[in-house]
């Protein structure tokens, strides 16, 4: 049986690149891609997704060796890489009412809890500072 770093050797050969220009695209360390050679490690869910896609392989292929089906439905590369700016900035016309519903109540819980939690910290913070205060005015008196 492969192993998921067999497949991925066998992939880069395939493509006919090194394994350090392997490592240098995606963004891998030398040590990581020796890790998995040796089976200290395996590579993350996120670095495998991307592994994937640069081979356009299955998942499945990729993990377990099991063939994709021609019946299964692909995802494309662009599924998976999105730019910094569409991470941070999802547009709100890809999302249901239902859906920014529920963000504009998350966000709103996340104002409230934070402003609590920074509130019972002021008190905190008074509450020993005028400990503090009294134990002085008691040791001059």
């Amino acid at each position: 049986m492969q192993s998921i770093y067999e497949r991925i050797e066998h992939l880069i050969a395939e493509r006919g690149m090194t394994k350090k220009a392997f490592c240098q695209q995606l963004k891998i360390s030398t040590g990581n891609l020796g890790d998995w050679k040796r089976g200290k490690s395996i590579p993350s869910t996120n670095k495998l997704i991307e592994i994937a896609s640069f081979f356009d392989v299955s998942l499945d292929w990729l993990m377990i060796g099991r063939p994709s089906k021609e019946a299964m439905v692909r995802e494309k590369r662009e599924d998976y890489f999105f730019d910094v700016l569409r991470q941070l900035n999802c547009q709100e016309s890809e999302l249901s009412t239902v859906e920014q519903s529920f963000i504009s109540e998350y966000i709103e819980f996340t104002r409230y809890r934070k402003s609590k939690e920074s509130k019972d910290a002021g008190d905190y913070r008074y509450r020993a500072e005028n400990k503090s205060e009294n134990n002085s005015e008691g040791n001059e008196a």
